[in-house]
């Protein structure tokens, strides 16, 4: 007589590999979207290369720099910020997208890890930043700006840039899970970050703002991180700016992936 055989739930490992897996295919399809659809990926490039062009030569003889600094030099690093920024709102837009169009629904069907719909969105979104920046650097070196820094705080300052716009993009999650359509998405996410972003010290100087202002724009997320890629690329003290933009990115995600994953469960 055979002795039978029980099977009890898959160990952590297994679950884990099986998340990531899952991960992994769902990062896929969504990089696949964008080949599909290009004008997704010049829409995230367009808009920083005018920026780039309309403040390097239209704003940027008005604008005055930081002493023994090119405004130039000092433009890129807040370019890079403000692409990052700006392209975590189309992960909003995709998952609404993707919910309106019932795919989620589909998702949730399948015998899959459901967190890897939302990992695996924001994976692809992390890709695309990283080709954003690495773009957006060609072009900052063609319109003049040059490092002051070696190779590694370089891309020490590019890693901190791709973290910073992982961490926001799973605010837009929130507010994509949240949406009713895309187009909801959307016309919540910009009003949200523009002040963040133009009221910060991607493209002036804080000390040229009211009094009033400069609290606000010099402690704020987006400024805290413009200020450390610009001392990773530029030269200066770095430990501070670096820490206390590693302080927001981290603390993004801890407040914003559990209230997703907790938002996330609810909407499907």
């Amino acid at each position: 007589m055979s002795a039978a055989t029980t099977t009890g739930p898959p160990s952590l490992p297994t679950r884990v590999r099986r998340a990531v897996t899952d991960a992994r295919a769902l990062t896929w399809r969504n990089l696949l979207n964008y080949v599909r659809l290009p004008q997704l990926v010049v829409f995230s490039t367009i808009q920083p290369i005018m920026f780039v062009l309309i403040f390097r030569y239209v704003f940027g003889g008005a604008i005055q720099a930081p002493p023994g600094q090119s405004y130039v030099d000092f433009l890129m690093p807040g370019i890079f910020t403000q692409s990052v920024a700006f392209g975590a709102i189309g992960t909003g837009i995709g998952l609404a997208e993707d919910m309106g169009k019932g795919l989620i629904e589909r998702f949730r069907s399948l015998p899959m890890a459901q967190s890897s719909v939302l990992v695996g969105r924001t994976t692809a979104d992390l890709v695309r930043n990283s080709f954003v920046v690495c773009l957006m650097t060609v072009v900052g070196f063609v319109v003049g700006f040059r490092s002051g820094t070696g190779p590694l705080a370089f891309l020490a300052g590019i890693a901190l840039l791709l973290l910073f716009g992982y961490a926001v993009s799973w605010v837009f999650v929130l507010v994509g899970l949240g949406a009713s359509s895309a187009e909801a998405a959307q016309a919540v996410s910009f009003p949200t970050l523009f002040p963040l972003v133009f009221a910060s010290s991607a493209f002036v100087p804080v000390e040229s703002m009211p009094g009033w202002l400069q609290a606000f724009a010099a402690n704020q997320p987006v400024s805290v991180t413009v200020d450390a890629v610009r001392a990773l690329m530029l030269g200066g003290p770095t430990s501070s700016a670096v820490l206390q933009s590693l302080a927001w990115s981290l603390g993004i995600l801890a407040v914003f992936v559990p209230l997703a994953a907790r938002r996330f469960r609810r909407a499907v």
